[in-house]
C-alpha cells in the first residue's frame, strides 16, 4: 500500500500536471476538427513514444461511449481516471458540446456522435502514424500494450493473425499482451514468431523451471538516446481467463523482477527507460510508485482515457484509451539519463476528418471482404443506446442478459464485466458484426445451470473485491458482472464479502435465499469444457425474434459509497 506520505506526494505531482482551468475548453471551443488540427504538437527533445492500448482487433471506424461510471476506492478515490462525465469536463476545464467532450466522455454521446461521427479505424491511425514518423524519423517509437489481436469476428476466424499482419504493416515496434493468450500456449508462439517486433511480457514463467517464456526488454536508439523498453503483461490473466488455455505458463505483477529489469537495463547503458504495461491504471499507479528508475510507464489494460500525463514521482504515466480511438504522443527531453522536459497528446482519432492509409485501407478490406456478407448481416434495430462500458451496467450486455434469460430459459442471466465492446447510438441497425464486437472469445458457450441464492451472492462479493479491493495489486478483473433477472445493493467500500445486499428476483419480488436454488445461464466461463451454444447466436436469436429492442438504463444495481 502506498503510504500516506507517498499519496500526498502522487496527489500533488498529479494536481501539477494539470492544465489551468479552461485551458483545454477554450481550445476545443475554438477548435476545427481536421487531420492538421489533430496532428499540431508541440514538438521537444530527442525521442517520440507513441503508444495505442486495448485495440480488441477493431480495424474499422466504430462508435465508442466512455463510461459514466467508473468508480475509485482507498487511496484513489476521486482521482483521475475515477472522474467520468461532467466532473470529467469541469475538472480539465472542457466543454461540453465540444469534440473533446465527445472524445473523452459520455456527456451528451448520442447527440454528438451526429455530429463528430465514428472514431479509430486502423488505416486512420497509420495515416497519423507515418505523418509523425515523417516529421520525426530517427526519433519515433510506436508501442502496443496489448489486447490487439482479439475481440472481433476476424480475429476470431483468424486465431488473431489478421491483428499481427495489421502491426507489422503499422511498424509496431514492440507490444505486451493478454487477450492474446486466449489463443492458447501454441498458438500464442506460432503468431509471436510471425511478429516483426518483440513480444516483451517479462513478468511471464514456465511453471516447471521459472525461467522466461518471452523476451523481457528491448533496446532502441533513438535520436541518440539509448531507450530500454521493458514489457508487463496483464498480471492476473490465468485468474480472469481460462488457465487450461496457459496451463504451463505462470504470470504476476512481480515488482521485485521488474526492479531488476530496470538495473540491468541501466548497466547496460540505457537513458531512458520506459515500461510497456498491461496492469491497469490503479495496479500501475502503485507499481510506479513502489519501483524505482521508470521514466515513463505505459498503462493499458483499464482503457482509461487520461488527457494529461500523470506524473508519480519522477515517472510519466501514460494512458491511451481503447478501441483504436486514441493515439498517445509523449515527446521527452533526456540530459544525464533524466527526463528534463516533456510535451503530450492524446489525440482522438476522428476516422471522418482523417484519410485512410492507402495501403492499410487495402489490408482491411482483404481481410474482411471474404466476411462482408456475414457481418453486415442486419438481425435487428435498436430504439436507444447500446453501450458497455461503466463499472455495473452497460445496456448492450443488458441485452445480451435479456438473451440470455429467454434463449436459455433461465430465471437469471450473468454476462461478463468485459470493458471491451463498440457502442452503438440511438435507432441503428444492429448487425452480426455488432453482436460478435461484444461477444468475440474462444470460450463463448452459454451455459445453464443451478445455483444457490448463496452461490451468486459469492460470485457477486468475488467479483466487486476483484475490481474494488482497496489495494490495487488485488485487482485481479474487469467491471463488475452484469446480472439479468437479478437486483441488487452494492457498498463499494466495505470488506469482502459485506459489500453485496438486498438480492432481490426481479420476475417474483421476492429476496433471493440463500439455500435456494435458481435457474441461472451465462456464457465465458473459465471453466474447461463448458457446454452450450455460442453467446453470439443466442443473443442473434433473440434480436432476430423481438425485431426492434429497446433496452432502458439499468435502475436495478444500487451503489452506496459512489
Amino acid at each position: 500500500m502506498l503510504s500516506r506520505r507517498d499519496f500526498l506526494q502522487v496527489a500533488a505531482a498529479t494536481a501539477a500536471m494539470m492544465p489551468a482551468a479552461g485551458s483545454l475548453g477554450h481550445a476545443a471551443s475554438a477548435q476545427k476538427v481536421t487531420q492538421e488540427e489533430l496532428l499540431k504538437f508541440d514538438t521537444k527533445g530527442q525521442v517520440t513514444l507513441l503508444n495505442f492500448t486495448d485495440i480488441h482487433a477493431q480495424i474499422v471506424p466504430l462508435y465508442f461511449r466512455e463510461p459514466s461510471v467508473n468508480l475509485g476506492v482507498g487511496e484513489v478515490h476521486g482521482l483521475v481516471p475515477h472522474i467520468t462525465g461532467k466532473k470529467l469536463l469541469d475538472h480539465y476545464g472542457l466543454m461540453a458540446g465540444t469534440a473533446n467532450a465527445y472524445a473523452f466522455t459520455s456527456v451528451d454521446f448520442a447527440e454528438l456522435s451526429k455530429q463528430y461521427g465514428r472514431v479509430g479505424g486502423v488505416a486512420q491511425m497509420t495515416t497519423l502514424v507515418k505523418a509523425i514518423r515523417e516529421e520525426r524519423p530517427d526519433n519515433t517509437l510506436l508501442i502496443d500494450c496489448g489486447d490487439t489481436w482479439q475481440g472481433s469476428y476476424t480475429s476470431l476466424k483468424t486465431d488473431g493473425e489478421d491483428m499481427v499482419d495489421i502491426c507489422n504493416k503499422m511498424g509496431v515496434d514492440a507490444m505486451t499482451a493478454h487477450w492474446e493468450f486466449t489463443y492458447g500456449q501454441e498458438r500464442v508462439q506460432e503468431l509471436v514468431e510471425k511478429c516483426n517486433f518483440p513480444f516483451l511480457c517479462g513478468n511471464v514463467q514456465d511453471t516447471e523451471w521459472e525461467e522466461d517464456v518471452f523476451e523481457h526488454t528491448a533496446f532502441f536508439d533513438k535520436g541518440g538516446v539509448k531507450v530500454a523498453l521493458i514489457g508487463q503483461a496483464f498480471p492476473y490473466t490465468p485468474v480472469a481467463n481460462p488457465r487450461y488455455m496457459m496451463p504451463e505458463w505462470s504470470f504476476g505483477i512481480r515488482p521485485q523482477k521488474l526492479q531488476k529489469r530496470i538495473d540491468a537495463a541501466k548497466k547496460e547503458g540505457a537513458e531512458l527507460i520506459v515500461v510497456a504495461s498491461h496492469d491497469g491504471f490503479d495496479v500501475d499507479r502503485k507499481l510506479a510508485a513502489t519501483v524505482s528508475g521508470i521514466d515513463v510507464l505505459l498503462t493499458g489494460h483499464t482503457h482509461d482515457a487520461v488527457p494529461n500525463v500523470i506524473k508519480i514521482g519522477d515517472t510519466l504515466m501514460v494512458a491511451s484509451g481503447s478501441h483504436g480511438k486514441f493515439l498517445a504522443r509523449l515527446d521527452v527531453k533526456v540530459e544525464n539519463k533524466k527526463i528534463v522536459d516533456h510535451s503530450f497528446k492524446l489525440m482522438p482519432i476522428f476516422s471522418d476528418v482523417i484519410k485512410p492509409d492507402p495501403e492499410m485501407q487495402e489490408l482491411v478490406d482483404s481481410i474482411r471482404g471474404p466476411h462482408n456478407d456475414h457481418i453486415n448481416k442486419v438481425v435487428g434495430h435498436s430504439e436507444g443506446l447500446l453501450y458497455r462500458r461503466g463499472n455495473f451496467n452497460g445496456t448492450f450486455d443488458d441485452l445480451i442478459c435479456q438473451s440470455l434469460l429467454e434463449g436459455r430459459d433461465a430465471e437469471i442471466s450473468m454476462s461478463p464485466g468485459f470493458r471491451w465492446g463498440s457502442s452503438l447510438p440511438p435507432g441503428g441497425a444492429i448487425t452480426m458484426d455488432d453482436i460478435y464486437n461484444q461477444t468475440a472469445i474462444t470460450y463463448p458457450n452459454a451455459y445453464r445451470s443451478k445455483m444457490t441464492g448463496k452461490m451468486i451472492k459469492d460470485i457477486l462479493e468475488d467479483v466487486a473485491d476483484n475490481l474494488f479491493n482497496v489495494d490495487p495489486f488485488y485487482q485481479q478483473g474487469g467491471d463488475m458482472v452484469r446480472i439479468g433477472g437479478m437486483g441488487y445493493t452494492i457498498d463499494i467500500h466495505k470488506p469482502m464479502g459485506s459489500r453485496i445486499s438486498n438480492m432481490v428476483h426481479l420476475k417474483t419480488g421476492k429476496p433471493i435465499e440463500a439455500s435456494k436454488e435458481y435457474v441461472v445461464a451465462g456464457w465465458a466461463s473459465v471453466n474447461e469444457g463448458t457446454e452450450g451454444p455460442p453467446i453470439w447466436d443466442v443473443v442473434a436469436g433473440y434480436v432476430s425474434n423481438h425485431k426492434t429492442v429497446n433496452i432502458p438504463e439499468n435502475q436495478n444495481v444500487k451503489v452506496i459509497g459512489a
